[in-house]
């Protein structure tokens, strides 16, 4: 019987470990312990090749920073009594402070531990106990003051442009002073319907989610992809709310600050505009793969029960949706072959959903076309991670660890990365601006 309440629904558990002796788990925390108790204890993380898990101890060696470490250190935590507050543990503080939630785990561990939504649960365990930063709320409100107060882009220009701001940004709000921030645009994509029913059959519609980190820091995305979209024959419509409501949100930025509450109202208003075109069998299309797996996978546990399941089965990141309809015979469209070859980094959560095909089935489709992936780990930017003082040393040595040196030596290659944070980790390193795989296509449609 566990002494802890949950945040999450972690029902998905409930049989996992039961009749097995071997599965140690833990005293307490019912089936948040037997998500946790899934490891089987492998150490596979703990291995060398080409994988993602786990970034923090590929740069580190730091056993308690594998998956496998993470969950002996949970473990031991959960199994003592309640009162002593056992997550409040410095050791454990340190290991959960430091993964990135790459979902790496979810794909390479045998067991597919999915320690960033364990990561979710710990952080609103956490926040119960001591309260939320300032420079948490700021982070996980992003949406609501890039709608609500557009001239902050201003204010974010100026502390860039000035080592005396960064460094009291710094001082006060922990932000790493060696790393820019984005700059929301001056103009963020308009939060209107697309759809034009003159132009295209509906069969051929899909509906394009513009996530918050494409409408207001790079709507040249939003805008390359209805094109994509367009000129292969689908009539697009943008999911919107009235124009006079705050545009929708996944709830991603809620969710990594351990705001279940908020995560869950905001992936609400997304299923509720959404529903009527599930049931219709409609597609949603995505352009940031932390947002559609937020949508896919992590909104499951939010207790929002089979609706959530049918918005999980019928949300596809944009390489996906191409890669399929290519599959079926039905993706046609006309590109001009490049001048550069291209290079690509793929976003952690790219790799854990297996996207990264969909990627390489779209680039081969392109005529004359001579494509390379970078074999890296993750960027080191992961979503806040690299923005946080704490974490400036990890973030750079991840960076380092083969990414930045694939840039190098690929100089006259056109650079690829679909992550909104590997793009900007990638300008602040090496100064160059990667494309998204959207914007590649509509440069060479003919």
């Amino acid at each position: 019987m566990s002494d802890m309440k949950t945040w999450l629904d972690w029902s998905a558990y409930k049989d996992a470990g039961m009749g097995d002796a071997y599965a140690d788990i833990p005293k307490h925390g019912g089936d948040y312990a037997k998500a946790i108790a899934a490891c089987i204890n492998s150490r596979q993380c703990e291995a060398e090749g080409k994988q993602v898990m786990c970034p923090s101890y590929r740069v580190s060696g730091n056993p308690h920073l594998s998956t496998g470490g993470r969950v002996r250190l949970l473990k031991a935590a959960l199994s003592e009594d309640p009162n002593t507050n056992p997550l409040m543990n410095p050791e454990l503080r340190e290991a959960m402070d430091l993964c990135v939630s790459c979902k790496g785990c979810k794909r390479e561990c045998e067991s597919n531990v999915d320690m960033p939504l364990i990561k979710v649960e710990y952080l609103a365990q956490r926040r119960r106990q001591e309260g939320l930063s300032l420079r948490s709320r700021l982070f996980a409100q992003v949406p609501i003051w890039l709608y609500r107060a557009p001239w902050l882009r201003h204010f974010i220009q100026w502390r860039n442009q000035s080592s005396v701001v960064s460094q009291i940004a710094q001082k006060l709000l922990g932000l790493n002073a060696k790393a820019r921030l984005p700059v929301p645009s001056a103009e963020p994509y308009p939060n209107s319907k697309l759809r034009d029913d003159t132009r295209l059959d509906s069969t051929q519609s899909v509906l394009l989610f513009v996530d918050t980190f494409t409408r207001y820091f790079e709507p040249q995305i939003a805008a390359a992809a209805t094109a994509v979209l367009s000129g292969a024959g689908y009539l697009v419509e943008q999911i919107t709310t009235e124009a006079s409501e705050r545009p929708l949100c996944c709830g991603r930025t809620y969710l990594a600050q351990g705001m279940i509450d908020e995560a869950r109202a905001e992936a609400k208003r997304m299923l509720d505009v959404l529903l009527p075109h599930l049931q219709a069998g409609a597609t949603v299309v995505g352009l940031e793969a932390s947002c559609v797996l937020g949508l896919r996978d992590d909104a499951q546990a939010l207790g929002l029960g089979d609706d959530a399941k049918l918005m999980g089965k019928q949300v596809l990141l944009l390489e996906e949706f191409l890669a399929r309809e290519s599959k079926s015979g039905r993706f046609e469209l006309k590109i001009t072959p490049p001048q550069q070859p291209t290079l690509v980094h793929g976003h952690c959560h790219q790799k854990a959903t297996g996207a990264m095909k969909s990627m390489r089935r779209i680039l081969k489709s392109i005529p004359q076309h001579d494509f390379d992936f970078i074999e890296s780990s993750c960027c080191g930017m992961a979503g806040t991670f690299g923005l946080e003082a704490e974490h400036q040393e990890y973030s750079e040595k991840m960076v380092n660890q083969g990414l930045l040196s694939a840039i190098e030596e690929h100089a006259e290659h056109t650079l690829v990365a679909n992550g909104f944070s590997c793009r900007q980790q990638i300008f602040n390193y090496s100064g160059k601006r990667p494309l998204h795989l959207a914007e590649l296509l509509a440069k060479h449609l003919d």
